[in-house]
C-alpha cells in the first residue's frame, strides 16, 4: 500500500512538472508599455510592463531601452504596443525568457 501511495505521489508531481514546463514555453500576445507612463504603476522612472489578463506586472529580463527610444513618438512611454511574450509570473513580476514586438498594423 505504502510503495502504491508513493507511486501516485510521484506520478503526480511529474504531471505537475510537465504540465508548468509546458506553459512556461507557450507564447502569448500581451500589452506591452511603460508600466508608470501607461498603465498608471507606481514607480521612479520609467519601466517596461506586460498587462496579462487585465492585470500588470514589471518584466524582468529585458528593459524599456531594449526596444527602442521609450519617448520617441511610438514608444512605450507614448503608447501601448503588442509583443509575443514567453514567460511566467514570479513574485508579482512577469519574468521573460522571449520578448518580441508585434509589427504595428498599417
Amino acid at each position: 500500500m505504502k510503495k502504491i501511495l508513493t507511486f501516485f505521489i510521484l506520478l503526480s508531481s511529474t504531471i505537475i512538472l510537465a504540465q508548468t514546463k509546458k506553459d512556461n514555453s507557450k507564447i502569448q500576445i500581451v500589452e506591452a508599455s511603460c508600466g508608470q507612463c501607461q498603465f498608471g504603476m507606481e514607480g521612479k522612472s520609467c519601466d517596461l510592463a506586460v498587462r496579462i489578463d487585465g492585470k500588470s506586472y514589471f518584466v524582468e529580463g529585458t528593459n524599456i531601452d531594449a526596444h527602442g527610444d521609450a519617448h520617441a513618438k511610438d514608444g512605450f512611454c507614448a503608447s501601448i504596443r503588442k509583443a509575443s511574450v514567453i514567460g511566467t509570473i514570479k513574485d508579482n513580476k512577469f519574468v521573460v525568457t522571449y520578448f518580441q514586438l508585434v509589427p504595428k498594423q498599417p
